[in-house]
């Protein structure tokens, strides 16, 4: 009877609670779905089905610029909430979610919630990943370029279809590898993927996107699973736990080659590890070799999807819109017979090419690689955010795939791919859009990596785009499907290629 009495107690007091967080306080008229109001079950769902974004663009198209996803949680569109949430000067941390995207223990700059020691970390690694230095890798994606264009001529060959998304993570991923370790993980060689390192990415991210709704449990889930692992027998770790092991194993090995291949080459080129080793002899104090371990880490936890994602959305909405394909082509072939575009193409180069930059701002607005709202906690004394207070403690964050459709901002065409939308010369309207592409993020945590992302399209797209012809397998009327579990993947994206008889 006493424990009855005692579970009915702890059922009223949960109701008396709910009655006052729900009806009781000044966000009550922010509207969104009924469950959300009560449990973040709604969210946790949503993310689960895989199809997050697309619910988080239709909430907006509903509701309004602010709604609500959780009993706490809310969810912005607009240029305002985004310069006040995450503009430089803002002390809006991360949130819990992002817990569950890291090994319990270690820090990573991506995940780390601390602003002071995020600052800290991010200092250590900037002049590495910045735009100064991407002269430095160009050899190395020169190297997998032609690679994979050697695979496409023989996907051309054999006049057989191919899932394109995977091909492109394939390049991605060893990019990546080339650049950080000087040696590629192989995917190129026969589209295998080497050693599980991509599945080992899709788990970690189901994993962060669904446990990271209630990042409070992840160290207790973590270390389960963990048991699990080990139980079983086959020590490799999940998710990122294997992904910290395979770039543990690469810096070993890295180290263990003859003190020679530390020196920079002839043409100057020289890869992350290196950079992070020299930084580390330097200050081992300051640099340590945990910073070593997480920089090289980071790299392949992040730079294959988005990288792989980016691509795949920038050939899907060129093959479905076929005036923009011919127009891009027509720029490409205008800038080789002027002499101005390499066989393989310069980042330089790149950017004289006033469409293809158009294209890639085009194609990352409409298929921006992360499908979540990018959360934060208000901080101490709260916020007015879009016109509403919300008081320190809740949740807010701002969905790429929302911001930028977002009609206000980029009309009523914002569905539409329209590269020339970035031609136009109302610099005005020009910035207000650049305000509100996020992409890469946005503020003190843009991605570090943003620069080789864009090193790598920029010297790829024109390349296959001048060299081969590509069909959608399922035709110009179907959508392809992906799947959203953080990043927004494409899955079996079908298509055909065909080399080119002339290059003009």
């Amino acid at each position: 009877m006493q424990i009855i009495l005692l579970l009915g107690l702890v059922g009223v007091a949960y109701a008396v609670y709910l009655i006052k967080s729900i009806w009781f306080t000044p966000l009550r008229n922010v509207p969104g779905p009924f469950l959300a109001r009560f449990t973040n079950i709604w969210y946790l769902f949503q993310v689960h089905s895989g199809h997050v974004e697309r619910k988080n663009c239709e909430l907006h198209e509903t509701y309004g610029p602010v709604v609500r996803y959780g009993p706490n949680r809310y969810s912005f569109n607009s240029p305002e909430a985004i310069k006040t949430i995450y503009g430089h000067s803002t002390q809006f941390a991360k949130s819990s979610f992002y817990d569950a995207f890291m090994v319990p223990g270690r820090w990573n700059v991506f995940t780390e919630r601390n602003i002071k020691f995020h600052a800290s970390l991010r200092r250590e690694y900037q002049a590495t990943f910045s735009m100064s230095n991407l002269v430095n890798f160009e050899p190395y994606v020169d190297q997998c370029a032609k690679l994979f264009d050697q695979r496409l001529h023989e996907v051309s060959e054999a006049g057989v279809a191919i899932d394109m998304g995977h091909w492109l993570q394939c390049y991605a991923l060893d990019v990546i590898s080339q650049i950080t370790f000087a040696e590629r993980l192989g995917t190129l060689d026969s589209g295998e993927d080497i050693g599980g390192v991509m599945k080992s990415l899709e788990d970690s991210f189901y994993y962060g996107s669904t446990v990271g709704v209630y990042g409070s449990i992840h160290p207790y889930l973590f270390a389960f699973v963990s048991f699990l692992d080990r139980l079983s027998g086959s020590g490799n770790g999940q998710g990122i736990g294997y992904v910290i092991k395979i770039a543990q194993e690469k810096i070993n090995a890295y180290k263990a080659k003859p003190a020679a291949i530390y020196q920079e080459t002839e043409d100057g080129s020289e890869e992350f590890v290196s950079k992070f080793m020299k930084q580390n002899a330097a200050n081992p104090e300051r640099f340590t070799t945990n910073h070593i371990l997480n920089g090289c880490a980071m790299n392949i936890g992040a730079g294959s999807d988005t990288t792989g994602i980016s691509l795949s959305a920038v050939l899907y909405y060129l093959l479905k819109n076929p005036g923009c394909m011919g127009k891009l082509r027509e720029e490409i072939f205008a800038f080789r017979k002027e002499g101005r575009l390499s066989e393989s193409p310069t980042y330089k180069q790149s950017q004289d090419m006033p469409y293809l930059q158009a294209v890639l701002k085009e194609a990352l607005r409409l298929h921006p690689a992360v499908g979540q709202p990018l959360e934060r906690v208000v901080p101490e004394g709260g916020a007015t955010i879009d016109g509403k207070y919300f008081a320190q403690g809740n949740i807010v964050g701002v969905s790429c795939w929302a911001a930028h459709r977002n009609k206000a901002v980029w009309g009523q065409d914002a569905d539409e791919f329209k590269p020339d939308r970035w031609l136009i010369t109302d610099t005005d309207k020009l910035s207000a859009m650049n305000r509100s592409w996020m992409p890469f993020g946005v503020g003190s945590r843009t991605c570090l990596g943003r620069h080789i992302s864009m090193l790598e399209m920029c010297k790829l797209v024109p390349r296959i785009i001048r060299d081969f012809d590509f069909e959608l397998v399922d035709g110009l009327g179907a959508e392809w499907k992906t799947t959203a579990y953080w990043f927004v993947k494409p899955s079996n994206f079908r298509v055909r290629v065909r080399t080119r008889s002339t290059i003009s």
